[in-house]
């Protein structure tokens, strides 16, 4: 497990705490990211903390997916904060 969680923390914004939600909620590997929807991920993810997340942890699961899914991704768009208001096609 210890190695699938530093894998996790190479997408950008997950550090070791959202890397070990991120497992918890079933996500073992960045290629699990690639079919998820953002907002799922988010309701999962309040559903097992129990109570309502940031929305930066929204913003922050769009960028994770957009890594996981983007072979040449735009640097600025690596940066969780700039997923504020903008959707993941």
């Amino acid at each position: 497990m210890n190695a699938k969680l530093k894998a996790l923390q190479q997408i950008p914004g997950i550090g070791k705490t959202l890397a070990v939600d991120l497992y918890a909620i079933g996500i073992e590997q960045v290629t699990d990211l690639v079919k998820c929807d953002p907002q799922d991920l988010y309701e999962r993810y309040e559903l097992m903390k129990g109570f309502p997340a940031d929305p930066c942890v929204l913003y922050t699961f769009r960028c994770a997916i957009y890594f996981a899914r983007t072979k040449h991704p735009d640097p600025e768009l690596l940066k969780w904060w700039n997923w504020k208001g903008k959707e993941l096609h």
